[in-house]
This record gives structure tokens, sequence and C-alpha cells, in this order.
């Protein structure tokens, strides 16, 4: 038998139409996961679901901004209608800031709170009570190095992640009995189109100095790939991990022990 196979398995996806998240869906779907992608961009989805479904997977996709618990509750029943069960949860989707505590505004706080927080809050909330009713399931968040060490410029987001960490260790805790496992990836800089854009807004004409400095901010000179973080979370959302629970992966090319 194949390891890491997720055949019979529904596996829902927030923020899954890019960078990370699609990649996570890709993989998932390549081994045998019914990925259904939450997200925002109908764009970015369409095109997701078009290079899943090349590759024989098997998607669906559900508009939906996990800020909004309507959204959040209507996508979950329409999966539930056509699945009924909800085995995986990755909670990917998630946004970035960046700003001191003088310069982060009361609106921008409470944003990032919403989409980074909240937003967990709504997806595990809406699929926590079938994972219980059918004997278990797995819950992967993804946190960030950002919770775990002081980065410059980052206390919004710092502050999300912190709390997407703490979280974890309170649902593992929880549903123990529920036989629903839940586990954290903390990645440092990955290379995402979010990352290009930031780039070329930022520092025009001065992409490629950049890149090299924001990569060489990793021990190990690069930036990690989605396709990296996508194998991790294969692995812990595999029957492979099932005595894992409560548990924080980071996966940063050094940066959180060897970065002095």
């Amino acid at each position: 038998m194949r390891q890491f196979n997720l055949s019979g398995k529904t596996a829902v996806i927030t923020g899954g139409a890019s960078g990370i998240g699609r990649s996570i869906a890709e993989v998932f779907a390549r081994h045998g996961a019914f990925v259904h992608i939450l997200d925002r961009d109908a764009e970015a989805v369409d095109d997701t679901r078009s290079a899943i479904q090349a590759t024989g997977g098997q998607v669906a996709i559900h508009i939906c901004d996990v800020t909004s618990p309507e959204d959040v509750r209507e996508a979950f029943s329409t999966i539930l209608h056509s699945a009924t069960t909800i085995d995986i949860l990755v909670n990917n989707a998630a946004m970035a800031h960046i700003g001191t505590v003088e310069t982060t505004t009361e609106e921008d706080l409470d944003l990032v709170y919403q989409v980074n927080v909240k937003g967990l809050y709504h997806c595990m909330r809406a699929s926590i009570p079938s994972m219980k009713e059918q004997g278990g399931g797995v819950i992967l968040n993804m946190a960030s190095v950002a919770a775990m060490v002081g980065i410059p410029d980052r206390f919004a987001y710092s502050m999300s992640k912190g709390a997407v960490l703490t979280m974890t260790y309170s649902v593992a805790k929880d549903y123990l009995a529920d036989n629903i496992r839940c586990n954290c990836i903390s990645p440092a800089r990955v290379h995402t189109p979010v990352v290009d854009g930031f780039i070329r807004k930022n520092y025009p004409e001065q992409e490629k100095e950049m890149f090299d400095k924001l990569s060489h901010t990793q021990p190990m000179g690069r930036m990690g790939t989605p396709e990296e973080i996508a194998y991790l979370a294969l692995y812990l959302c595999s029957d492979e991990a099932s005595f894992i629970t409560g548990t924080n992966y980071p996966i940063d090319g050094g940066f959180v022990t060897l970065n002095n």
C-alpha cells in the first residue's frame, strides 16, 4: 500500500487557491483525498481546480470568506451534505502585516485578528462536531516562526500566529478523547506569489537584491518552497502520523535555532 494514502478522505483547505494552500491541495489530491477548497479569490480558485482536475484529482470549490461565520457555516454545510464526513481540516488562510505597535492602527490589528485568529475559530467550530460524531479527524493549523521568536515589524502578525500556536495546543488537549488530532506547522519565509508581489511593490528596480537579502535571512540561504510545506502537511494529516498531536513543527531552514 502506498504510504501517506489519503484515499477516501475528505480534506478541507482554507486559502487553497494560491501559494502554500494550493500546494497542499494539489499534494493531497494526488494522494487520493477529495479536496474542498475555501477561498475568496474566484479566479485563482478556478485555476487551481483546473490544475488538480488535469492530474485526475477530485476537488470542489467554495467561495468563502473565513472571517464570516455565515460563509463558513454555509460552506461546511454544503461539504457535509455531499461528503458526510470531514476527515481533515487545514487552516491555511491568513494575511500578512508589517508594522510595530506604534505603526499598527487599531483597524489593522482588528483585521489581522479577524482573518488569522477568528478565521481558524470559525472553521474549527464548524468542523469539530462532525469529527466527533464520525469518531475522529485531523486539524492542521498554519502558524509561523513569528509565533516562536521576535521578528522586527511584525507586531500584529506575531500576535495572530502566537494565538494560532496556543489554540492548537488547546484544541489538541480538549479533543484527545474524541480521537481528533490537532497540530500546527510554523514556516519561515516561503517563496510564494505574495513574496514576489511584496518585493515588486516596495522595492521597484531592486527586486533581485531584495529577493537575495530575504532569502539569506534563513541560515540555509534560501526560502522554502510551498511544496516542502505541503509534504510536511501530508505527513501530519496522514495515518502515518497517528501518534502525533499537540505539536508545532517549525520548517524554517534553521531560522529559529541557528539564526544567531
